[in-house]
């Protein structure tokens, strides 16, 4: 494992990857540690501001494209931009079946499986991780 291929990146990338990395280790300790508590709330708004900033940095990485500049990863982007606002909303009010369905599904899918397909040979993670090399580039 090397994060030489990451740290060559464009920047955005990086931002883009320790920003999920961050999340998915934050995000895993949310669902393991006591609900509704204060360090719960807090380590909550944090983990929604790394997912937004996930999200938004997706806009900025044009390797797969399919539809112009981007690919079906950034519907999943916009999608997660939409339902962030909503789960807070649903904690606010309350409504916790709702808030913990929405927040499991928005990392199980936007970081689990999404960061899963990161791993596909030729991607920037799949270097990082198994230490190969590979020509990344742009495709705009």
């Amino acid at each position: 494992m090397t994060f030489a291929p990451l740290f060559a990146a464009p920047p955005a990338v990086i931002i883009h990857a320790f920003a999920a990395m961050t999340a998915f280790v934050l995000g895993s300790a949310q669902l393991a540690l006591p609900k509704g508590t204060l360090p719960h709330r807090a380590m909550g708004w944090i983990w929604v501001g790394l997912m937004a900033v996930v999200a938004a940095s997706s806009f900025l990485i044009h390797t797969l494209c399919q539809i112009g500049p981007f690919s079906a990863i950034h519907g999943l982007s916009i999608l997660t931009l939409v339902a962030l606002p909503v789960a807070v909303t649903h904690a606010r009010g309350h409504r916790v079946g709702q808030h913990r369905r929405l927040m499991i599904l928005l990392f199980a899918g936007a970081l689990g499986i999404a960061g899963g397909f990161t791993l596909w040979p030729g991607r920037i993670m799949h270097d990082v991780v198994f230490g190969t090399h590979t020509q990344h580039g742009s495709c705009v």
